[in-house]
């Protein structure tokens, strides 16, 4: 009976292992990270890696040329040039944050093909005021 009890524990033990790898596995791929401009470029192996970059964009930075979009990203006191081409998403602009995807290239400048806009996790209502509603 002991010995039953134990092969039996041992079956639902490997069947939760395995049920907790295949959530983990799963859920790996649907979050989503980020570096700082200033992990990537404090990283000598980060040149030609793939990554994903985070900051701010630098307000008076952003310049277009045709295709090509440059600008810089900033967070912690750390720049970084980023050229991406073609055209950010309509919500892109200076002083907000954004994350790129992309490699860094030998002459420390960001190479992205993908650039996603980074929002805040709070919600703020307008604070214009609220004038008199018309019931007409």
């Amino acid at each position: 009976m002991i010995r039953r009890r134990a092969g039996r524990t041992a079956v639902v033990a490997v069947l939760l292992a395995a049920g907790a790898l295949l959530v983990t596995s799963a859920l790996r791929d649907t979050l989503t990270y980020y570096r700082t401009p200033g992990e990537v470029l404090g990283d000598p192996d980060a040149t030609g890696e793939r990554v994903r970059l985070g900051g701010d964009v630098v307000p008076g930075s952003l310049r277009h040329t045709g295709d090509l979009v440059v600008f810089r990203l900033a967070e912690d006191g750390h720049e970084i040039t980023v050229e991406q081409r073609g055209v950010p998403p309509e919500t892109f602009r200076e002083g907000e944050g954004a994350v790129v995807e992309g490699t860094l290239s030998p002459d420390r400048v960001f190479r992205s093909d993908h650039v996603v806009v980074r929002h805040g996790n709070e919600y703020r209502p307008s604070t214009a005021p609220a004038g008199p509603v018309d019931a007409r």
